[in-house]
């Protein structure tokens, strides 16, 4: 007669942190106003991380 016993599933390791926006997915950028020159302020907006596509994983 076979033993029976419990079967553990292995879990998939948690995807590591994109290290250019701390796993958030976004980033702030200056903000620039005037169109000839374009002169930085010091106001931020947030801006998608397009290198990991906004999901905060990094990317191998």
């Amino acid at each position: 007669m076979a033993t029976t016993g419990k079967r553990t599933r292995r879990r998939a390791p948690d995807p590591s942190k994109c290290p250019d926006c701390d796993g958030k997915g976004e980033i702030g950028e200056t903000v620039c106003v005037g169109a000839r020159k374009g002169r930085p302020t010091d106001d931020r907006q947030a801006a998608l991380y397009l290198t990991c596509l906004g999901t905060g994983e990094a990317l191998d």
